[in-house]
């Protein structure tokens, strides 16, 4: 047996060859009827960003940035993004897992709500919001009566609705990981004598890591450009509810130069989101 044909062999025998990838590419002409709309889609795409650089007021842009409003909605937005996240990841991990790895009866449809604001116009979630959590909602009358807590129009009502719209992302991408992940190792932690939240703990979370990185990364790209929920449930108030989106959408109307700089900034955070996600989503073909 000549040694390609052996070390095939052997690779067969071991359940496949050792971790080498083999990539085929298949280089065919582009034809026309594709390449045409592929080029109209792509610049619909970035003829808007390129604008967005263009009439970019450059020379007033450190001026623009430097306002007393500006650092306040950004920093607003970058505590409420962060905290709706690390809510997200509280208690959307847990969802996560449940239903990754548990079987119900109905577990279709918890997995359609709990998708259902990735759809939702974020307008009726910031309108759902107020009927559940208002001064007179569902739950919200309870809230105010028992506890004294109103939540929107507030800082909180803020993360409230940010975690509202961010947290199918995060569920989405730790439930993908965790099916993927073998459930096997968990399983033999369990008859090592480990209880299923430790072996959860000490085994499943490092191997969904990455997974969780990821969805929470995501979860808090879409709070820092949340603004229908928001402007809705919380408000457009300077200082206490106005975020970046509200106050681009509010400096649009007065002064567009003060809104070209806000979303600048924004589209910054955006392609340094993506940059961070880059070995998930752009690996090399």
């Amino acid at each position: 047996m000549t040694p390609p044909v052996k070390q095939a062999a052997a690779d067969t025998l071991e359940g496949g060859p050792r971790r080498a990838r083999v990539r085929v590419r298949v280089r065919t002409g582009i034809p026309l009827a594709l390449l045409l709309p592929a080029l109209l889609g792509l610049a619909f795409l970035l003829l808007p960003l390129v604008a967005l650089l263009v009439r970019a007021p450059w020379h007033t842009l450190p001026e623009q940035l430097t306002g007393a409003e500006v650092w306040q909605a950004l920093r607003l937005s970058l505590v409420c993004a962060t905290a709706a996240t690390a809510v997200s990841l509280v208690i959307g991990v847990p969802l996560a897992w449940l239903l990754a790895r548990t079987d119900f009866p109905g577990r279709g449809l918890v997995r359609a709500l709990v998708t259902l604001p990735l759809v939702l116009p974020p307008v009726v979630g910031g309108v759902a919001l107020l009927l559940a959590l208002g001064r007179n909602g569902v739950v919200g009358q309870w809230l105010d009566s028992w506890f004294g807590v109103t939540l929107p129009f507030t800082t909180a009502g803020v993360v409230v609705a940010e975690t509202f719209v961010a947290m199918p992302f995060l569920v989405i991408s730790v439930e993908g990981t965790l099916r993927a992940a073998d459930p096997r190792y968990e399983e033999a932690a369990t008859t090592l004598g480990a209880s299923r939240f430790t072996a959860f703990r000490r085994v499943t979370l490092p191997l969904i890591a990455p997974g969780i990185a990821a969805g929470a990364v995501l979860a808090w790209a879409r709070a820092l450009g949340e603004f229908g929920a928001t402007i809705t449930f919380a408000g457009n108030f300077p200082g206490r509810t106005q975020t970046m989106p509200l106050a681009v959408y509010l400096a649009l109307q007065s002064d567009p130069e003060a809104a070209i700089a806000l979303s600048l900034v924004l589209l910054a955070v955006s392609i340094a989101v993506l940059a961070g996600l880059r070995d998930r989503w752009m690996t090399a073909s």
